[in-house]
């Protein structure tokens, strides 16, 4: 694959599972090396300038890592020191009181739940200020009120300059939040292009009409396209068919998805 994200984008990396994403991840974070090719961060060759390039870098991973003998500040003071980093108390508690950690910020890494644990993730992959932030499944068993907060969060580092790489499975969210997205199948991009010309790709929007015909049973008519829409709804009048409830579905990235990868 050929793939360049640009500096300041909100940029989704979409793909069933086995499709090659955290695979592509751990090739630019540096866990693992490619057989051939090359891949930098921000200039920095992940390789020939590893310590610069990781430096570059800030990786949530999917995988709820931490060490049970620390507190969650412990956590983030160790952490800041694997970039040579002290004395940055102040950005931590400004982390934690973003990611709502401020409360269990002398609580032992053992005691946290499963949410909790992925928000000190974010938060040690935020400690030394990288331009590009890696968000691997962030939001995986994360409850709604967490999964706000998160993205608020993440939208205004975005908005700050900060590069935002995310790869999810809730396909909406990748729809409200990243500006271009691609789709990976088999370890091959499938699909690179702003979001708005991707769902843009699908034609129209599809209409789900239930109607109630004469002898008292029920039905439900998929039309698509607007000018359908209508011929439809006129024949179904003449006919004397009582409809009993109309949802219209716009083009969603799952259309697009399941189409390309599917």
């Amino acid at each position: 694959m050929s793939l360049a994200i640009e500096p300041g984008e909100f940029f989704g990396l979409l793909g069933p599972n086995g499709a090659g994403k955290t695979t592509l991840i751990n090739v630019i974070a540096g866990l693992a090396r490619a057989d051939r090719g090359s891949v930098s961060v921000m200039g920095a060759d992940v390789v020939a300038d590893y310590r610069r390039a990781r430096r570059m870098l800030g990786v949530v991973p999917q995988e709820l890592v931490f060490d049970p003998f620390f507190t969650v500040r412990e956590s983030l003071r160790i952490q800041s020191g694997y970039f040579g980093i002290r004395g940055n108390d102040a950005w931590i508690d400004e982390v934690m009181e973003h990611l709502d950690l401020t409360a269990k910020a002398d609580a032992n890494m053992r005691s946290l739940s499963g949410g909790m644990k992925r928000r000190v993730l974010v938060a040690q992959a935020l400690v030394h200020k990288p331009p590009v932030i890696v968000l691997d499944e962030p939001t995986a068993g994360v409850d709604v009120e967490l999964r706000q907060g998160l993205w608020q969060f993440v939208r205004r580092l975005n908005a700050d300059g900060h590069t935002i790489v995310l790869t999810t499975h809730y396909l909406e969210e990748a729809e409200l939040h990243c500006s271009r997205i691609g789709m990976l199948k088999g370890g091959r991009i499938v699909a690179l292009d702003s979001t708005r010309n991707l769902l843009a790709s699908v034609s129209g929007s599809r209409t789900t009409v239930h109607v109630m015909a004469r002898d008292g049973t029920r039905h439900t008519l998929q039309i698509e396209g607007y000018a359908r829409l209508e011929r439809e709804l006129a024949r179904l009048r003449q006919q004397g068919v009582e409809i009993a409830d109309i949802e219209l579905e716009r083009p969603d990235l799952e259309q697009v998805f399941l189409r390309l990868t599917s």
